[in-house]
């Protein structure tokens, strides 16, 4: 991806902001750094909720990643996940070990008991940041977003699913910085294991759906979101809009920002 004389110098990190709606309400404050080299990557991303919903489940999250390159394939090092909602703090630590997901800390240790995740399918899962680099570097390299992954995050094992699409081109719009050629990515997720252990397990594994647009926004770059729309379990259908982009030196954001 870089000329063998530059291998050994940082890529170029990208810094993203988006705005998240539903119902026609902006919902969410979304900030990502993304870095991908060609033995390594990183991400950030953190997001605070806004306006109703910040009144109603109001709440922020941080999280970062840091990993290597197997092939096409991420094996995150290193995961971290913290946050505070309705003013409890959250707090999910995972290191990996060839391959195994090791869970370091992870906070409300009274969370609604659920059922424990097989070793077998917490084995070779990856964080669902680095399932969101690998389709980041597919994109990249093929023009194509086809892969299935298996997401762990010390509690619940979801399956995720992507399609490609198509290349569509994206209409200016007042919310969006973005306008232009995407490539347009569909993608669905389930819950494998992990299910509550007292709730309702046909609505937990129920799969959601969503699709993401991914172009090249700064020169050096990788293609990143510039859309996506996805559905929730608390606020329906959802969309996030691209609202601003820049260079930076690494992938790393400021602590709760977002």
């Amino acid at each position: 991806m870089l000329p063998s004389a530059a291998l050994g110098q940082a890529p170029p990190a990208v810094h993203a902001s988006y705005a998240t709606y539903a119902a026609g309400l902006e919902i969410a404050h979304v900030e990502a750094g993304v870095s991908m080299g060609p033995r390594d990557y990183s991400m950030d991303l953190a997001y605070r909720t806004t306006g109703m919903a910040g009144f109603l489940f109001h709440g922020h999250q941080y999280y970062e990643v840091q990993g290597v390159w197997y092939g096409m394939r991420p094996m995150p090092n290193h995961f971290v996940g913290q946050g505070t909602w309705h003013g409890r703090e959250r707090l999910t630590d995972i290191a990996y070990e060839h391959g195994q997901p090791r869970v370091r800390r992870l906070l409300p240790t009274d969370d609604d008991p659920r059922e424990p995740v097989p070793e077998t399918l917490q084995s070779n899962s990856i964080d669902i940041l680095s399932a969101l680099m690998e389709l980041i570097r597919s994109v990249g390299s093929t023009g194509r977003c086809d892969a299935t992954v298996r997401t762990y995050d010390g509690r619940r094992a979801v399956e995720i699913e992507a399609h490609t699409v198509g290349q569509e081109e994206l209409a200016p719009s007042r919310r969006s910085d973005f306008s232009g050629s995407a490539l347009h990515c569909s993608f669905s997720g389930h819950m494998v294991a992990g299910f509550k252990i007292d709730g309702n397990r046909a609505r937990e594994a129920k799969p959601l759906h969503g699709s993401a647009w991914l172009a090249p926004v700064v020169a050096g770059g990788p293609p990143i979101p510039v859309r996506m729309s996805f559905e929730t379990r608390w606020f329906g259908d959802a969309t996030m809009e691209l609202t601003g982009v820049r260079k930076s030196r690494d992938a790393a954001l400021a602590r709760g920002s977002g």
